[in-house]
């Protein structure tokens, strides 16, 4: 077998996946080094790809040439539209997937690069020289590479807890890998361990599904790999089911808090404030009973179901118990019990944007060993990781994606910016420019970033057409003039879009509140004559609905920017009497060199941020 290669790494999760899959476009040896216990791109949580900002991500992953949403259509047996009531700018794509299918889909994929190659061992050390990095499995066969990424997701010094019960690994079933710090001395962590969890899975037979309201998949939601048609689905699609906790649940969860790992100081380590499990529900919202509990499939072969929203460490007991109190799940058998892990993280303050270790080049990490939470943040990572390493090793500049014109980019700012204290989601309320940065136009944001990539392919020739004909229709729809006679008048009234008392443009009438801008443009461009593909007519229409509210974002964004820019003496900040202890600690660890970067540092506090505005800079 061959030991050497240009590019390594070690973890086949979701990151890992990706970074193989795009370093391989380069044409360079890679090797993926995974745990023989797990699939890649395994879905041990929750069985979903997509989500609230999440769904962003997918799109942007797959325009830059990405694996994950070509695995989601394959695997999908649930598609839905996520903030649908809400504006187009969070709404999201959220696909439920047979888990299987997803990684055995991966498997396929990754497994027909010629010049990959997967390797089924476990790591035991990893050594930093000036050549490069020299691997060592744990049967002494040695692994050497110029450029190395690290993906190991929760099974650094991973440790499942279900109450009393502790284990050693990443995930049930699967074996811990080495801590970061076995495997390279020279690594810096985070203070505390993270922790994550997961719900008990249970028996697909033994629920009621008659009591609880269905969620049915939506046929007018878009698959995500854009070489596909919008529409069509590879599986039969399955409904998911909403039922909720009450008194009875959560009395059972609260009279047993000194059994919770959580509470009883068993475990260490800092969870999700975004996704927390029903103990955290229990003890942080006092008042409420009441919490949705999402009855997801896990499979269309598969008996195991997925209760999205009960995330648990609580003894296996306490499961049974509280479980059986929720309406529809009353003979429910727990099949797999629910657990947390907790595992180590390395402090993503010491990454470049590029993912790469500054103090030991060549060195690259991502996915949830970086602190995140997500499929997608880890996937989004690690096609970064894997491109930015290609080019490095290539000797080709780097590739660094904007915060102002990609959530990837939001998220990678965050984390280098800071030192994650807690697990890291990604959402839309994280970007500045979220009106600009939406589902409907990636293709229009992110093509920019795929030609430096000069990699050739379909979806290269998709992405150039599909850009021509959105400039195409945007020209049209620039230059076209309604004018207000009899006849005008009348089909505006048939066709519900308002008076036209006047004249007005092609782009007043698509701007009008009351009117669907995707459903307007395409009936007008039928009754022109002309045929737009609707994922054109989409991206056009909603740019324009959003014209003149991304206009003045780019004002208020580039007063934030001018002032974002100003230059700082952070050893000055900590010495003031007029800011915090737990800010200066902050602004210390992070040594902020631009007050853009003091603004982003989690947990500093309004009044300091106005303070220095005001009298710093």
């Amino acid at each position: 077998m061959k030991n050497n290669f240009d590019i390594l790494i070690i973890g086949g999760g979701h990151a890992g996946s990706e970074a193989a899959w795009i370093a391989s476009q380069f044409g360079l040896s890679v090797a993926l080094i995974s745990s023989p216990d797990s699939q890649l791109a395994s879905a041990p949580c929750n069985p979903a790809i997509g989500g609230v900002g999440k769904g962003q991500v997918v799109r942007e992953i797959d325009a830059l040439g990405g694996l994950m949403g070509i695995l989601a259509d394959r695997a999908g047996i649930q598609f839905r539209t996520l903030n649908e009531s809400k504006g187009f700018a969070v709404q999201s794509t959220r696909v439920q997937i047979d888990k299987d299918i997803y990684a055995e889909n991966a498997e396929l994929f990754l497994g027909k690069l010629e010049n990959l190659t997967i390797i089924r061992k476990m790591v035991e050390t990893v050594d930093h020289h000036k050549s490069g990095f020299e691997l060592t499995t744990v049967d002494n066969v040695k692994y050497f590479s110029k450029k190395i990424i690290v993906t190991t997701g929760t099974f650094l010094n991973g440790k499942l807890h279900t109450g009393e019960e502790q284990n050693s690994g990443g995930r049930v079933g699967c074996a811990k890998s080495a801590g970061l710090n076995s495997l390279f001395r020279e690594i810096r962590t985070t203070p505390n361990r993270f922790k994550t969890g997961t719900p008990p899975r249970l028996d697909k037979n033994t629920i009621n599904y008659s009591v609880m309201e269905p969620q049915l998949s939506d046929p007018l939601t878009r698959n995500f790999h854009s070489l596909n048609t919008s529409f069509d689905r590879e599986l039969i699609q399955l409904p998911c089911y909403l039922t909720r906790t009450n008194s009875d649940t959560l009395s059972i969860i609260r009279s047993n808090k000194e059994r919770s790992p959580i509470f009883n100081g068993q475990i260490k380590g800092v969870g999700p404030r975004y996704c927390p499990s029903i103990e955290d529900k229990a003890y942080r919202y006092t008042d409420k009973d009441v919490h949705h509990v999402f009855v997801e499939p896990e499979g269309l072969n598969l008996d195991t179901i997925y209760p999205n929203g009960v995330s648990t460490s609580l003894p296996k007991d306490v499961q049974e118990s509280f479980i059986r109190t929720i309406k529809g799940l009353e003979n429910a058998k727990i099949l797999i019990h629910g657990y947390a892990v907790e595992y180590d993280v390395v402090d993503t303050s010491q990454l470049a944007r590029t993912m790469e270790y500054v103090s030991i080049p060549g060195l690259y990490f991502a996915g949830q060993v970086c602190g995140t939470s997500g499929y997608e943040e880890a996937a989004g990572q690690g096609i970064m990781a894997g491109i930015n390493a290609s080019l490095s090793f290539l000797n080709r500049k780097e590739l660094i994606l904007d915060r102002n014109d990609s959530y990837i980019g939001v998220m990678i700012e965050d984390l280098v910016t800071n030192k994650r204290d807690e697990p890291y989601r990604l959402f839309t309320a994280r970007s500045e420019n979220r009106l600009y940065v939406r589902e409907d136009n990636t293709i229009s944001r992110i093509r920019k970033y795929r030609r430096e990539l000069a990699l050739f392919s379909k979806l290269d020739l998709y992405q150039e057409n599909f850009l021509e004909e959105v400039e195409l229709l945007e020209k049209l729809v620039e230059s076209t003039m309604i004018y207000s006679n009899v006849e005008s008048k009348k089909y505006f009234q048939d066709n519900n879009y308002g008076p036209l008392d006047i004249n007005i443009s092609f782009k007043e009438l698509l701007k009008r509140p009351n009117n669907s801008p995707v459903d307007v443009l395409e009936r007008e461009t039928l009754r022109f004559g002309i045929s737009f593909s609707s994922d054109v007519i989409r991206t056009v229409a909603i740019a324009v609905k959003y014209e003149g509210y991304i206009d003045r974002a780019v004002i208020e964004s580039e007063k934030i920017n001018k002032l974002g820019k100003k230059k700082l003496n952070w050893e000055l900040l900590i010495e003031s009497k007029n800011i915090s202890f737990e800010c200066k600690l902050r602004i210390k660890n992070t040594k902020p060199e631009t007050f853009a970067q003091l603004q982003r540092i989690e947990g500093i506090r309004p009044a300091t941020l106005a303070y220095v505005a005001g009298n710093i800079i």
